[in-house]
């Protein structure tokens, strides 16, 4: 694991690049890690103690520049900075805490996600460091979905899916879906049991089945009123004096 000597002036995120400057090269770079960061934002909505960075510099040694991951989680550091403040970048030295999830989405153009940067990302000591290859796993000669753990300083393939993280208290998997009226595969968070946690779009569809349910009982219940009154009319019965 990187070590700091505190000897050494270090950085701050204001002092320091917080872009490489590289666009990504495909959007679900960006749909992918926004999503989970979505899904714990609402299930984890009374926690402030976790941090979901979206292709934010990570910069892991003073003097070298940072690695940009699709997407990386620390637990146990405040999600917002003091007075509301956002992070401009995630330095290691200022955080004193190491990711312990990474997702690298594997894009057009090769980045080194197997080989370069699994060994750096081992480093570092990133405890559990994905892989998601949708679009170009024939290409690499890979699985859709990888997901290695820390084990003695080396990256072990986990199986499974979705696949449990106790020290994150979450799994990690991927299944067909429909987010922001796209429907294809996306990764989602789940529970110890495997059960999908609540993602914000399904839960406003469901908000939106649930309030037109309601509408359509209110509107049935209107109906056989009408009917009823409209049975004693014929009776001869005058509703409005009962």
């Amino acid at each position: 694991m990187v070590q700091f000597d505190p000897r050494l002036f270090l950085p701050t995120a204001e002092d320091l690049p917080d872009s490489d400057d590289t666009p990504v090269d495909n959007e679900l770079q960006l749909l992918v890690p926004m999503l989970l960061r979505a899904i714990l934002a609402l299930n984890w909505d009374d926690r402030l103690d976790w941090f979901l960075g979206v292709n934010m510099g990570l910069y892991y040694q003073p003097g070298l520049p940072a690695i940009v991951p699709d997407g990386f989680l620390s637990l146990g550091v405040p999600r917002y900075q003091a007075e509301g403040k956002l992070r401009l970048s995630y330095l290691l030295w200022q955080e004193n805490m190491v990711p312990q999830w990474v997702l690298e989405v594997v894009s057009r153009t090769p980045g080194g996600e197997y080989t370069d940067k699994l060994a750096l990302y081992a480093e570092i000591g990133v405890r559990y460091y994905l892989i998601y290859n949708p679009d170009y796993f024939k290409r690499d000669k890979h699985d859709v979905f990888e997901l290695y753990r820390l084990e003695q300083g080396r990256y072990v393939r986990q199986s499974g899916n979705p696949i449990w993280m106790p020290e994150l208290n979450l799994a990690i998997g991927s299944e067909l879906g429909t987010q922001d009226r796209l429907p294809r595969e996306w990764l989602y968070w789940y529970d110890q049991q495997g059960q999908r946690l609540p993602a914000p779009g399904n839960v406003i569809q469901q908000e939106r089945q649930r309030a037109e349910q309601e509408r359509q009982r209110a509107e049935q219940a209107e109906q056989k009123l009408q009917t009823l009154l409209d049975r004693l009319r014929q009776s001869g019965i005058n509703p409005d004096e009962l």
